[in-house]
């Protein structure tokens, strides 16, 4: 036989879900383990939504209770002694209700500030979560386009236009970094803290050498590369055509 499934907040109506909530309102009084489930991301957006109308209920029960209430004072006041006595014996009830309902309405908002709290709290995690995934896609991407660039450096092959306007985006596109998070280039990002730093060969150094002069190019294109021969002589290095 199948186990049943786990019971959730999303199978309560809502008038079983906002006496869960109303009972778990207090912090004298909650259960934890309902509360973290009733602020979980999940479900604090419902949670929200039912206080808030418990809130405005509450406080129009106060509104209408206090206009009746006045209403009846005013009608004893017209009956004179024998409304005036009635007027001082119901007071006492009166009074009570009062408190009660101004703490639960207290309680009430005081939660739903809560609720709040921890929901800004939600979404700063979310957000730099968010930041930091993204961050790390653009650190990948930019590793890449490094390589790509380092690949034609050692074959010395000819770049295209758009290889350069590619590579160029490393110098002129930037992340915020350090403590004052100061617009840094992503070509210093891979030198300093996105790459591994290791001792540079001669052939390295070439190869970098290479880089920056294609980085450097009018135009997009490296100076050398600016006149590209159509054809050469077979087994010779000299160009037909500038």
């Amino acid at each position: 036989m199948d186990a049943p499934a786990p019971f959730t907040l999303a199978d309560l109506d809502d008038g079983e879900y906002e006496q869960l909530a109303v009972d778990n309102a207090n912090p004298k009084t909650r259960d934890l383990k309902a509360w973290q489930a009733l602020t979980s991301p999940q479900n604090i957006d419902r949670t929200r939504e039912i206080l808030n109308r418990v809130h405005q209920r509450t406080g129009n029960s106060m509104r209408r209770k206090k206009a009746e209430r006045e209403e009846f004072h005013q009608q004893c006041h017209a009956r004179g002694q024998e409304g005036k006595a009635e007027w001082f014996a119901t007071l006492p009830e009166y009074e009570a209700w009062r408190r009660r309902a101004a703490y639960f309405h207290q309680a009430v908002q005081a939660a739903l500030s809560e609720l709040g709290k921890v929901q800004r709290k939600q979404n700063r995690a979310v957000t730099q979560q968010s930041g930091q995934e993204a961050r790390e896609v653009l650190r990948k991407l930019s590793i890449a386009v490094q390589r790509h660039q380092a690949r034609h450096a050692k074959a010395g092959s000819i770049a295209g236009q758009e290889d350069y306007e590619l590579w160029q985006l490393l110098d002129r596109l930037t992340v915020p970094c350090g403590p004052n998070q100061e617009p840094t280039s992503l070509r210093t990002m891979l030198d300093f803290y996105w790459t591994d730093v290791d001792v540079v060969t001669d052939q390295q150094e070439e190869r970098a050498a290479a880089e920056r002069t294609m980085r450097q190019a009018p135009g997009g294109r490296a100076a050398q590369f600016s006149g590209v021969p159509r054809a050469r002589h077979v087994g010779g290095e000299k160009p037909l055509s500038g």
